[in-house]
């Protein structure tokens, strides 16, 4: 019989529960929020705004000359990654053989997963926009308005904001998509290009027609917005916003991306135990650190894809 305990240790569980974090993690928050594995807990990272604004250096040294040296400042930020957590029961543990107990501790690294995946796309959602605040309104529905041009305007912005160091993203909210599909000008657009009628646009139909064909996400994330104890109110965490920003697929601590997620190096989700206060069962625990922070708040834009 494997007792719980000897599961913590388990190489096998180790690196199914490393691998389960990051399938878990949603496309959307690893889109606009990637992580930059860290070596520590705490360290230094680069902000890019007016002040401290990213330039490409220098990189010729002359004969006895010193190289340009890149780094930190004290003026730089301070990454703090926070510890996460979350438990899983598992009921009588003594009944079960050895591959079995490993068994138990891969699904529970699964569920756990799977929800921690969950809470951090809402909370990268939640920061972006707090970040970008209130945006631009947009009449997606007004005569000849034409969503391309205008998003061809906010990604021109984000391009100089990012200075190259990074490329150019873009992610929809579900109802800013179903207004851009049905736009009338794009799908004039689409008609020129394609020399037909165009019965629906997809997403990568309506990227070929973006300034440098940046990659489109669609964020479908819902939640419920009523308090206990009333009918629930299910809303889009992103609705009727599209955010256009900067963000390098590996990104680093010194590349000059709209938002990353600064993680343990491999530690995103690591298996422990506990005996259960009452000492009539045992848990098994995952624990992460993670952090967000934004990192270039001037390459990141918002508009609100209205209909009135």
């Amino acid at each position: 019989m494997i007792r719980l305990a000897s599961l913590s240790t388990n190489p096998t569980l180790l690196k199914y529960s490393q691998g389960a974090a990051q399938r878990a993690i949603r496309a959307v928050a690893n889109f606009l929020a990637p992580t930059v594995e860290v070596a520590t807990m705490t360290g230094k990272f680069k902000i890019y705004n007016q002040k401290h604004r990213f330039s490409i250096p220098e990189t010729k040294r002359g004969i006895g000359g010193r190289a340009n040296r890149i780094g930190f400042t004290a003026s730089d930020g301070n990454y703090n990654v926070q510890p996460h957590a979350l438990d899983f029961p598992i009921d009588n543990l003594e009944k079960v053989d050895g591959d079995q107990a490993v068994m138990i501790g891969q699904e529970g690294a699964d569920m756990l997963a799977d929800v921690a995946g969950l809470a951090h796309e809402r909370d990268v959602v939640a920061a972006a926009l707090d970040a970008l605040g209130a945006g631009t309104d947009h009449n997606f529905k007004a005569a000849n308005f034409d969503p391309v041009d205008m998003l061809d305007e906010q990604i021109m912005a984000v391009m100089k904001a990012s200075k190259n160091g990074a490329p150019i993203k873009i992610v929809f909210g579900a109802t800013a998509w179903r207004r851009t599909k049905n736009n009338a000008e794009v799908k004039k657009r689409l008609v020129a290009t394609v020399k037909k009628d165009v019965a629906s646009v997809s997403m990568e139909a309506f990227k070929s027609l973006l300034f440098g064909e940046p990659r489109c996400e669609m964020s479908l994330m819902v939640q419920d917005e009523a308090p206990e104890g009333v009918n629930e109110d299910i809303q889009f965490l992103l609705d009727d916003q599209i955010i256009v920003f900067a963000s390098n697929d590996s990104p680093t601590r010194l590349s000059p991306d709209f938002m990353k997620t600064f993680r343990l190096r491999g530690q995103w989700m690591r298996p422990g135990t506990y005996q259960t206060e009452d000492g009539r069962g045992e848990v098994l625990k995952m624990d992460w650190s993670e952090e967000l922070q934004i990192t270039n708040s001037e390459a990141g834009k918002r508009v609100n894809a209205k209909d009135s």
